[in-house]
């Protein structure tokens, strides 16, 4: 992913101070508690306060990286060990803030929408507006704030969008504990929101790591994965996440895993859904994570229809963009190939089987085979 994080450079406002004055303990208390103020105020559910030291996590990190499970995704393994040391990649810094913010739509249908195989599974985050976007203004508008209260300091914030090991960070920060789906889950919020940060030179008071792991014996999430991709505690192995699959992975998904999406579509959620925590989740306030174009209840076959131009208009400013048309379509075929056998879906891929992309006839003509086989099994059963 590309860094499009939000900085502020202090030698391009020469005429303010260069660093602000120095807070005493009482000043700094006062300034964490108002940050916090500010931070509800645009919308976020908790702030946090964490010190820029991930040694722990960076060793886990390198066992991650070592075992192959970032797949494709290169940019887990580059910058070196700036992902783990927030002060090397933003150089002075002295506090981490971080924040979350919920982000599951009211009133959509989830786990039902999961056993309707003519319908597509596209991921609760992924149904609204984007949410880096979103969410790197408002904690633009934290750092401005805290710059109007003191004076110019150095800041940078980020949003999934370079290397930072924010899960880490939520952690030290006591946003919550990391379970065993790798996930940072609060015990009063469950694990449905976002995460941002922003990199600070100030020196404010930390807060505690959350102090307890909650999973306890449950493994829930590992159990409901659809591709086994939570391998041990906490461990992912990305090469077999349906996230990973339908988002990142740039070629053809192996047959053996396609099963396994069922009608996912755009990322999953099963870990999530299955998770006891998330019985207390709260519905988002935000008005922009609302599902757009009814793409929380909408038929594959629907979706397999559109062409380029209307892909693009139909998703432009959702993270859905971040696929692309052709693997869009890739993974619809294979939904399509998981779904129940009728006229129209039978119809739908055909209609696909000359399409321009090499890789999407791939998909359509195994769809296509595993309707033949299904069909043919279930004659043969009768």
């Amino acid at each position: 992913m590309s860094d499009q994080s939000s900085s502020h450079n202090l030698s391009q406002t020469s005429d303010a101070p260069q660093t602000p004055a120095p807070l005493s303990d009482m000043q700094r208390q006062q300034l964490r508690d108002q940050i916090r103020q500010w931070g509800r105020e645009l919308g976020f559910q908790q702030i946090g306060f964490a010190d820029p030291d991930l040694g722990e996590h960076e060793a886990h990190l390198k066992d991650w990286l070592e075992a192959g499970y970032h797949g494709e995704m290169d940019y887990m393994a580059s910058h070196g060990n700036k992902r783990s040391r927030p002060e090397e990649l933003v150089e002075g810094t002295r506090t981490v803030i971080t924040a979350r913010m919920d982000y599951l739509p009211a009133d959509v249908e989830t786990t039902r929408l999961l056993s309707q195989g003519e319908k597509a599974y596209i991921s609760r985050y992924a149904l609204g507006r984007d949410y880096h976007k979103l969410i790197r203004k408002r904690l633009t508008q934290l750092a401005k704030k805290i710059e109007d209260e003191i004076g110019a300091y150095g800041y940078r914030a980020f949003v999934d969008s370079a290397p930072v090991l924010e899960r880490a960070l939520a952690l030290r920060s006591g946003l919550g504990w990391i379970g065993k789906n790798a996930m940072v889950i609060h015990p009063k919020a469950g694990s449905f929101f976002f995460l941002g940060e922003v990199m600070v030179e100030l020196d404010l008071p930390k807060d505690p790591a959350y102090p307890k792991d909650h999973c306890g014996s449950c493994n829930a999430c590992q159990v409901a994965c659809p591709t086994d991709a939570i391998v041990d505690n906490k461990i992912v192995d990305g090469r077999r996440c349906i996230s990973y699959l339908t988002i990142e992975l740039k070629g053809s998904i192996p047959e053996e895993l396609r099963p396994g999406i069922g009608n996912r579509i755009f990322g999953c959620d099963d870990c999530q859904l299955v998770c006891p925590w998330n019985r207390f989740t709260k519905p988002t306030q935000e008005t922009d994570f609302s599902p757009r174009h009814s793409l929380d209840s909408a038929d594959l076959v629907e979706l397999f229809s559109w062409d380029e131009s209307t892909f693009l208009s139909k998703t432009e400013g959702t993270p859905i963009r971040r696929a692309g048309y052709e693997r869009w379509l890739r993974n619809i075929a294979v939904a399509l190939g998981n779904a129940t056998s009728t006229q129209g879906i039978l119809t739908a891929l055909k209609n696909r089987e000359q399409d321009d992309s090499d890789m999407v006839r791939e998909h359509v003509v195994w769809a296509l085979e595993r309707h033949a086989t299904i069909s043919g099994q279930k004659a043969i059963s009768e």
